[in-house]
């Protein structure tokens, strides 16, 4: 397939180029920057995802889209520019291509989407079938999707809910490893929240899965069958780090710290990825531990 990426520079997408390539994919990436640096082979046009261009006759020309653009949600604390942001990146991108695989071009989009879908909903476990939640990030969410849904006139859609993504490359994991470091990791409050994760090597593999499975339409949960409690994740980190992680940081410093971005940090989600598991995707990392140690593992 002809795929057209936008988000290629980002974690996810950076990770996708060259398992895209490796299974004989053409790709297109989308880029607001002239030039990127990204892998060989990869063809790189410049326009913004949210503004209409001649970047739309290209996607028409594709067969597939994956759709990853959007401002980072924990790159900054909260302010109304800042969520506007957030927010406009995410929705006008998507209503865009959807524009236009709802007149011609690719006949399957995946759009991306993530677990704050759900809001926060303590024990309560949560699938694809699960309502939306409360707060900014849900409201989010469901605008974005959305957005998303005017390409099922002809397309078949995706919607990738994304969980905090584990990598060696940076994201969430880089942000949580530096008190361990110092010797001062541990549980946020007493960590009694869940969290809904994924190894990045899961999050291609699944992404790879629903482009080339027909099977897949509707939402996704990308995220690994067993989420963790905040206080598992904390041991598991310094467990992988031979690093304590028994100090706890007081929930009040992190709402000082952070603002309304904490709401985000201590979201409780116990999402299952019902519809990966039931559609046979098998997972290289179901369990926390292992994947920790094949991240932070020295190399």
């Amino acid at each position: 397939m002809h795929v057209f990426l936008t988000g290629a520079t980002g974690l996810i997408g950076r990770a996708l180029l060259m398992p895209l390539l490796a299974r004989g994919h053409v790709v297109t990436a989308l880029s607001r920057t002239a030039s990127p640096r990204l892998v060989p082979g990869v063809r790189v046009i410049q326009g913004d995802p949210a503004v209409a261009g001649r970047w739309q006759d290209a996607l028409a020309a594709c067969d597939a889209c994956i759709h990853l653009a959007g401002e980072p949600v924990a790159a900054a604390r909260w302010n109304d520019a800042r969520k506007r942001a957030i927010r406009e990146s995410r929705v006008a991108s998507t209503a865009r291509i959807a524009e236009v695989l709802a007149a011609r071009g690719p006949s399957v989009l995946l759009s991306g989407s993530a677990v704050g879908f759900y809001g926060s909903r303590g024990h309560e476990v949560l699938d694809e079938a699960s309502p939306a939640g409360d707060g900014f990030l849900a409201d989010v969410c469901q605008a974005w999707e959305a957005a998303a849904r005017p390409a099922e006139a002809r397309a078949r859609v995706v919607l990738l809910r994304t969980g905090i993504v584990l990598a060696r490359q940076g994201g969430a994991l880089r942000q949580m490893l530096l008190p361990f470091k110092l010797f001062a990791g541990g549980p946020l409050g007493k960590g009694d929240f869940w969290q809904a994760w994924i190894h990045l090597g899961d999050e291609v593999g699944l992404i790879l899965w629903a482009l080339e499975n027909e099977a897949v339409r509707g939402p996704l949960d990308l995220t690994a069958p067993a989420p963790a409690l905040q206080r598992d994740l904390a041991a598991a980190i310094g467990r992988a780090l031979g690093r304590p992680s028994a100090l706890p940081v007081p929930v009040a410093a992190l709402k000082l710290a952070l603002g309304e971005l904490a709401t985000v940090v201590l979201a409780s989600q116990r999402v299952l990825p019902r519809k990966a598991q039931e559609l046979g995707y098998g997972f290289r990392y179901p369990a926390l531990q292992a994947a920790l140690d094949d991240l932070l593992r020295r190399r």
